[in-house]
């Protein structure tokens, strides 16, 4: 590939709002005639009503089944044989991020088109051409990518609202990170996931999404305790979901991605969410790049007034040795990782020192005390 060309992936078709559910048959008629819908329990329960009136009103068969828990080769297997049996040409996911990444192995699997329902809004999966694929006892096998993003993602904030807080909030920590990145990434001219250099596009649209989350981050996090639809929870949901998937994977990745893959060694800090733990490592990375002052107070001040973790005790890791730590740091750093997607040169010992200062001024926030 020539040095200079820049490469932009999207879902096909984005569609969020109130009741949306209710107009998904008109979108999934476009792609095929019969659908195999795979989610947990609670994913499939909360789009039933709504799928199955829209399905019946636009000739559309389901076949629903209910997803294994872990995104893994045998699961794979299993739903793309029952997705062959029913002759379906159409995979929808409903649910979280494991029934997501299924449905989009599996669609590529069958060669059938890919529809995306999530009824949380944890992370920027839904819109992403990516799928990891875990072994039977949750441990990575391998990444998977499908060889083009999802026909259809669609997105009923009614039933984003009804879902758990900390769910929106992890997904605010995972779309904090989109600008920072990618801006860290654009200004080494590394390239993205998509393998090419951002668009201009790419990068208004993670910069959007930084700053819808500074304005509307603590009114959407109100409104979803209190299971309200409101017009920050509307932008919110849209950042977490639609700007940061394609402002990452169009626009790049580097420090705070690459410092979860270590932190995912560290037992303590397994059942924290993704997005949570990449709330906290943003921090990291601002404090390993020296960002202005100002930018640093302000998103210490935004993970703190949220929920998202500011210091190593949030996530349970305060008390790890520093040989662990450092372990951590050095799967982080390993050769090729995206951490070196910066523009300055990256040691272990700069990112040990950066996670150690990001702790102690998250300590000082905690405490009442400047930061800068």
């Amino acid at each position: 590939m020539a040095g200079n060309v820049k490469v932009m992936v999207a879902p096909g078709r984005y569609v969020q709002g109130q009741g949306a559910i209710f107009e998904i048959g008109r979108h999934v008629k476009k792609l095929g005639k019969k659908a195999l819908v795979i989610g947990g329990k609670t994913g499939l329960a909360s789009t039933r009503e709504g799928r199955e009136k829209s399905f019946a009103e636009n000739g559309i068969s389901q076949v629903e089944e209910l997803f294994g828990g872990e995104c893994s080769s045998a699961e794979i297997e299993r739903l793309s044989n029952l997705a062959r049996e029913k002759e379906c040409d159409v995979i929808v996911a409903s649910g979280g991020g494991k029934a997501i990444d299924t449905a989009k192995a599996v669609a590529a699997a069958v060669n059938a088109r890919t529809v995306i329902v999530p009824t949380i809004a944890s992370s920027d999966a839904p819109c992403s051409a990516m799928s990891v694929i875990y072994k039977d006892d949750g441990t990575i096998e391998r990444f998977f990518i499908p060889p083009t993003n999802p026909d259809l993602v669609l997105v009923d904030t009614e039933i984003i609202a009804k879902a758990p807080v900390r769910m929106l909030v992890a997904g605010m920590g995972d779309a904090l990170a989109t600008w920072l990145e990618a801006d860290a990434a654009c200004q080494s001219g590394a390239r993205n996931p998509a393998r090419g250099l951002p668009t201009s596009a790419a990068m208004a649209l993670a910069r959007l999404c930084f700053d819808i989350l500074m304005e509307y981050g603590l009114q959407a996090k109100i409104a979803n305790e209190r299971q309200a639809v409101t017009t920050a929870l509307e932008k919110v949901v849209e950042a977490n979901i639609l700007l940061s998937g394609i402002g990452f994977e169009s626009g790049g990745v580097a420090a705070a991605h690459s410092l979860q893959d270590g932190l995912n060694m560290l037992e303590e800090c397994h059942d924290f969410y993704h997005g949570e733990k990449i709330g906290f490592l943003a921090l990291v990375q601002m404090v390993l790049e020296g960002r202005p002052k100002e930018l640093i107070q302000q998103v210490y001040e935004f993970n703190y007034k949220v929920g998202l973790p500011i210091t190593l005790a949030d996530l349970h890791i305060d008390n790890i040795s520093e040989e662990r730590l450092r372990e951590a740091v050095a799967v982080s750093c390993k050769p090729k990782a995206i951490i070196y997607n910066h523009a300055f040169p990256i040691t272990e010992e700069l990112v040990f020192d950066a996670i150690l200062t990001a702790d102690e001024m998250g300590k000082r926030i905690k405490a009442g005390q400047p930061i800068v």
